[in-house]
């Protein structure tokens, strides 16, 4: 099968599109950056991408499909509900530095003025609630999790993840990543009834 080089380009032009934004920010990034960072054209740039808000938009389309297979591997984990909860969490640490977190926290600012931008925030939000709640549903049914409200409880679990990630990557200084993790911990651990150790 021949591979589609168009494609491969687009890929690569996005990837290079979500590296620079979360160097720089939406609001700092011009076209001109990416096409340099990606050593092509400004005019190959809008070929691939009509307008610079549409280049945006699929580049943060781009990181969020990459995260959402990325759930999707844990949703389809043959391992129980407390490895898959590790690997969701592991997955979403607000305390692990990545370029993909400064993304979407620049993202969510953006999304407030950008349609395209809060409707994909909108779903990656969405899949990870959706994912976390099948994980503390699937606990409860074999016994390995005890929480009165699981719709709540994946509601105040990511609004901490949410939370910390901002407060860790905004003010390095006055929040250690170990301290936002074991903020984590301690909370899912109390939220489901299970030992902190264990997370």
């Amino acid at each position: 099968m021949t591979p589609d080089f168009s494609r491969l380009r687009r890929e690569d032009l996005l990837k290079t599109a979500c590296e620079v934004i979360a160097e720089q920010g939406f609001g700092h990034t011009r076209t001109l950056d990416i096409a340099r960072a990606a050593g092509v054209s400004q005019a190959l740039l809008f070929y691939h991408f009509d307008t610079k808000d549409r280049l945006f938009a699929q580049a943060f389309g781009h990181a969020a499909r990459l995260h959402l297979e990325a759930l999707a591997y844990i949703e389809d984990s043959a391992a129980g509900p407390l490895e898959r909860l590790r690997a969701l969490l592991r997955r979403c640490s607000p305390a692990t530095p990545s370029d993909e977190w400064r993304l979407w926290i620049d993202a969510w600012a953006e999304a407030m003025r950008s349609s395209e931008l809060e409707e994909i925030s909108r779903r990656i939000d969405a899949c990870g609630r959706s994912l976390l709640r099948s994980i503390i549903e699937d606990g409860l049914r074999m016994g390995a999790f005890a929480c009165g409200d699981p719709e709540d409880a994946v509601w105040r679990i990511f609004a901490l993840i949410d939370g910390l990630a901002l407060q860790t990557h905004v003010h390095p200084k006055v929040l250690s990543r170990r301290r936002a993790a074991t903020l984590l911990r301690t909370a899912v651990a109390a939220e489901l009834g299970v030992a902190a150790e264990n997370l």
